[in-house]
């Protein structure tokens, strides 16, 4: 149970240490943001929990392929967010994510990589 509160912990202080720094400095908390802290935690935790090495390869191998279709969003946001406010683009971002992701799924399968 301690294992999997400080996995909680950690990677929570992770978020607030970003959001912290983003609000002092826009291209700091950019450059940490999109630095994979998160999954390279992830791959440290599967590690030392005993996964195989096929399954740590396989994360980062997914990783990668899922990361490309929510690129866009980055692109989008500042563009909405000055039309639509907050909210609304936040919602019309998730929604092109999901729409990119699929069809970037559809389009991988040619490849013979599944996504889902």
């Amino acid at each position: 149970m301690l294992w999997i509160i400080s996995k909680y912990a950690i990677t929570a202080a992770m978020v607030v240490l970003i959001s912290e720094l983003a609000k002092r400095s826009d291209r700091l908390g950019g450059l940490i943001a999109a630095l994979p802290l998160v999954t390279v935690l992830v791959l440290i935790w599967m590690k030392l929990e005993g996964q195989s090495q096929a399954k740590i390869a396989n994360h980062a191998w997914y990783t990668f392929w899922y990361v490309v279709p929510t690129l866009p969003m980055f692109v989008a946001f500042p563009f909405l967010y000055q039309r639509l406010g907050f909210w609304l683009t936040l919602l019309a971002c998730c929604a092109m994510t999901i729409v990119l992701f699929a069809l970037w799924a559809l389009f991988l399968r040619r490849f013979g990589i599944e996504l889902m």
